[in-house]
């Protein structure tokens, strides 16, 4: 009896995760510089849906786990970007990014160039496999 019942609620929880998206972990680059950089474009990050967001200022790399019912990941890059950020695929208005204080200025040629190096590697193992 208790077997059908654990049974019973283990079915039950797989449907609610079906039914409610599932979590997930990704990252994809963000351009900034310091701590600043780092706190505003976590705090970017923390929409609805996500649960955990970091910045490392070193790498410039975001991770973020997030249920994907609710969010996705180009969302949360979108919204980095509205705040003066570029990330791999989305970039910050002009206005918006001039707005950032001085030290948070990153070079965006650096930035532009990175992601069309990135781009074009991603191109040529696609058409390898």
């Amino acid at each position: 009896m208790k077997s059908i019942r654990f049974m019973l609620v283990a079915i039950m929880a797989i449907i609610g995760t079906a039914v409610y998206g599932q979590e997930k972990t990704t990252s994809f680059k963000v351009y900034g510089n310091c701590e600043m950089c780092k706190k505003r474009i976590e705090k970017a990050a923390n929409i609805e849906g996500v649960s955990k967001a970091t910045w490392d200022v070193d790498s410039k790399m975001m991770t973020v786990a997030f249920d994907s019912g609710k969010v996705n990941d180009k969302d949360i890059q979108k919204r980095i970007a509205q705040i003066g950020h570029d990330t791999q695929n989305f970039s910050a208005k002009d206005v918006t990014y001039n707005k950032l204080p001085e030290c948070c200025q990153y070079d965006r040629k650096i930035a532009a160039n990175t992601e069309n190096e990135e781009h074009q590697e991603q191109d040529s193992h696609q058409h390898k496999h």
